[in-house]
């Protein structure tokens, strides 16, 4: 679909170009400026409209499945019923007049579960007919295609983009290989259904003690730079001229920083003022940047937004022209690293698990923790000596070793307090029962809820988001990765408009797509049911880009990690008398206290809220996300708020850089 805000730079153009008269164009000039404006705005409301009614017709296919499942369950109960009725009326002292009357009775209601069951089948069937046609029709409408040729024809010397589009559509589908899944083990035991090398080809090199010197001139010229406010803005002014202007003055800008970090290799940037003279050292600049920010996702909260956001605007052709380099160069990860240097078979070493395992303390004596490392030494020692070559050095391998540390320890704290939240979740609830007064069940409209469930779909529906989370949190290296391809190819052009929160940039993310699918398929087939949608928002008013789409699920360890450190802290407050005298008069004991803050938070963290309509929230896979913001926002009101501040709690956000 073509970009509004791109469009809107093509008929800039053609005003720029007009003769002089009122306001710089003739009125007719202006008249069909505005014209072309406000059609290419419809098509891409059109397009947006098109976008939701998709959505919501694979939501109603979804509930009316859910709808016949129902039906006929309740089939099978009534059969069931049946059974124990003619069990009771055989016991002696039963009359021939009570058994034709029960029998009455029940026939007359299996017809109607009959009909429901009927109703419900067709209703599905109908839905399911429903949501083929509107997929066969889209596809057959292709309205992507279709805005871009209108754009062509109404754009002059743009004869060739149809013909370029469709390459780029069969070069999207060959930009990603076939590769593994990050391995789905504690992160002190790396994988051992996944191997190294398959990690590894999404695992970025950690930076050298030079690239950190880098890293901290670009971190200053990006916080300094108002690219996006620059940038994303409705303008009559080319579009194309304001992305120019804005990463020249950021390259202007690190070149000076350049200067007064190191004189004379500054000077030999600046010599002759040109900027596609030293592309090298642009790209490797942006690069290690992208690196450090996956490695490490707490830190440049802003700058990174920043940085995709220019060299996404930097992939356009027309914007590689006019810098007359790129920006963008590819992903410096493990794999790609021993390959260059002939270093892959290290990656197949059984060594590996050992020199890359985390060493975790908890409550074990501190001589099997001295012995840990030292096992974990020596095996580094003995890969970089085993290894080791002409085309790669002790100093490399360890590198490598480290930058796989890396991802267990980003494991380690962003998906282990999901699977210690998970294993709070079965020590206290069990699908069929439940504790008279912690029922997980759940109504629309009270308490801020738009699920109905009761207590045992509930349960199922907690514990399937929990198990989604924690495997998107396994594999958030290569999601990560797969986002910055989608985000970076030339092609993939975006649109901006406004979502509701303000103007984002709104563009199709594929490979992201595909992996979620993957991802989602995997839990599913584990799980063997599903609750609710299973719906992924990526690309429209909810998520509109793959940035998005990361920035929502690096926010999980956020909301959890707090959760399960008050879980945990709760038996050592309890040991000062004051807090435990606090704790037994307003909860009855630290278990009790314990099991209040776990329902509450798996009824109103997974019940449907935080929007004003069921697209944007509900039981859709990135809602179950917004439901759970949406409990954070309301910790203050809690009963056991003053518990969480006891604990040490200070907020969900993190560690912000003002």
């Amino acid at each position: 679909m073509s970009q509004l805000a791109s469009v809107l730079d093509a008929a800039d153009g053609d005003a720029d170009n007009a003769q002089p008269g009122t306001n710089g164009a003739e009125p007719g000039v202006t008249t069909a400026y505005e014209d072309h404006v406000a059609r290419l705005k419809a098509e891409a409301e059109a397009q947006d409209a098109q976008n939701r009614l998709r959505v919501a017709q694979e939501q109603l296919a979804e509930y009316a499945v859910q709808k016949e499942a129902d039906a006929n369950d309740l089939l099978q109960e009534a059969d069931k019923l049946k059974e124990a009725l003619r069990q009771l009326l055989e016991q002696p002292g039963s009359t021939a007049g009570e058994l034709q009357q029960v029998a009455q009775l029940y026939n007359a209601l299996r017809e109607k579960v009959v009909d429901a069951v009927t109703e419900a089948r067709a209703f599905a069937a109908q839905q399911q007919s429903d949501l083929a046609t509107l997929k066969r029709s889209s596809a057959q409408a292709d309205l992507h295609t279709d805005v871009e040729m209108k754009r062509a024809r109404d754009e002059p010397g743009s004869s060739g983009d149809a013909e370029e589009a469709e390459e780029e559509e069969e070069d999207e589908e060959a930009v990603e290989p076939e590769r593994g899944n990050i391995g789905s083990q504690p992160a002190g035991q790396p994988s051992t259904s996944t191997s190294f090398a398959e990690r590894a080809r999404y695992i970025p090199l950690r930076l050298t003690h030079d690239e950190r010197k880098l890293l901290r001139l670009l971190e200053s010229a990006l916080n300094v730079s108002e690219y996006t406010d620059k940038v994303d803005i409705l303008s009559w002014r080319s579009k194309n001229q304001r992305i120019h202007a804005q990463i020249k003055d950021l390259c202007a800008i690190l070149s000076g920083l350049m200067v007064a970090a190191d004189y004379k290799k500054g000077q030999e940037l600046i010599r002759d003022r040109n900027f596609a003279d030293n592309a090298e050292f642009f790209q490797d600049i942006f690069e290690l940047g992208r690196r450090y920010k996956i490695l490490n996702p707490d830190k440049m909260r802003s700058e990174y937004g920043k940085l995709m956001y220019m060299l996404m605007d930097s992939s356009e052709p027309a914007i590689q022209e006019l810098l007359e380099f790129r920006c963008v160069r590819t992903l410096r990860t493990v794999y790609v690293f021993l390959e260059e240097r002939g270093g892959l078979a290290m990656l197949d070493d059984a060594l590996m698990h050992t020199a890359t395992a985390e060493i975790i303390s908890g409550d074990r004596p501190r001589h099997e923790i001295q012995r840990d490392i030292k096992l974990k030494e020596r095996a580094r020692e003995t890969l970089s000596r085993r290894y080791r070559s002409n085309r790669l050095s002790e100093e490399d391998i360890l590198t490598c070793i480290y930058s796989l540390s890396d991802n267990n320890s980003y494991l380690l704290f962003n998906r282990d307090p999901i699977d210690r939240f998970i294993l709070y979740f079965h020590r206290y609830f069990k699908a069929d029962t439940h504790e008279p007064g912690y029922s997980l069940a759940i109504q629309g409209g009270r308490d801020g809820a738009r699920l109905t469930h009761n207590h045992e779909r509930q349960y199922h529906y907690v514990l399937q988001s929990l198990s989604l989370w924690r495997e998107i949190s396994t594999e958030m290296f290569k999601l990560w990765y797969l986002a910055e391809t989608d985000m970076l190819r030339e092609g993939n052009n975006y649109r901006l408009c406004d979502t509701g929160q303000g103007l984002n940039r709104v563009q199709s993310a594929p490979s992201v797509g595909r992996a979620m699918q993957q991802i989602l398929g995997r839990v599913q087939q584990r799980i063997g049911s599903w609750v609710g949608s299973s719906v992924v928002h990526l690309g429209d008013h909810n998520v509109p880009n793959a940035l998005m789409f990361i920035d929502k699920y690096t926010q999980v360890p956020r909301i959890l990690n707090p959760v399960v450190a008050v879980l945990e802290e709760l038996p050592k407050l309890y040991r000062d008398p004051n807090l435990r005298a606090y704790i037994d008069g307003t909860f009855g004991g630290v278990e009790q206290c314990r099991k209040s803050i776990l329902v509450d938070f798996c009824r109103h963290a997974f019940d449907g809220s935080g929007a004003d309509n069921f697209f944007d929230a509900g039981s859709c896979i990135d809602g179950r996300l917004t439901s759970a913001w949406n409990w954070c926002s309301k910790l203050e009101k809690k009963s056991y708020y003053y518990v969480f501040k006891l604990a040490g709690w200070s907020g969900f956000d993190g560690e912000v850089k003002s």
